[in-house]
């Protein structure tokens, strides 16, 4: 008589457990899925005249938006002080910058750097967004939780 009462309890908990499966109250170790995922955010700072310095720079933009998709990440890239050359119209990397830009990175120059060289909008790539001060924007950014790379 007692192995059918734990027969009787065992069978009733595995009907239960099967019931709340179903229904999936059981489906605690399931994740729930994110309404929205946070876009992930770089600023990269561009202060060196050296055109190396300044595709290294254009190569990690475009390998971040690779890596984690375009539409998933906010890139920008600082350009100040002696780095600024990369921003005007005879620059070496002018093609890679205005195809960056199309490919959703934001490029801003510094305008105090502009003043100082006496540089005007127009001696620079119609893809370049201004800011008034470049470490100020990387202040900024960083304060908004921009991941800082200087490479």
């Amino acid at each position: 008589m007692k192995h059918i009462r734990q027969f009787q309890v065992l069978a009733t908990a595995f009907t239960l457990a099967l019931s709340l499966a179903s229904s999936g109250a059981l489906a605690v170790d399931a994740p729930a899925p994110q309404a929205t995922a946070e876009k992930q955010k770089v600023v990269f700072q561009v202060s060196a005249d050296d055109p190396k310095i300044w595709n290294l720079t254009l190569n990690n933009a475009k390998n971040v938006q690779q890596d984690l998709g375009a539409q998933n990440v906010d890139v920008e890239i600082v350009a100040y002080g002696p780095g600024i050359g990369m921003l005007k119209l005879n620059s070496p990397v002018a093609g890679r910058i205005d195809q960056a830009a199309g490919d959703g990175v934001k490029i801003v120059a510094c305008e105090n750097t502009m003043t100082a060289l006496k540089l005007t909008k127009d001696d620079m790539l119609a893809s370049t967004g201004y800011v008034r001060a470049g470490v100020i924007e990387l202040m900024k950014k960083q304060k908004e939780g921009y991941a800082y790379i200087r490479p």
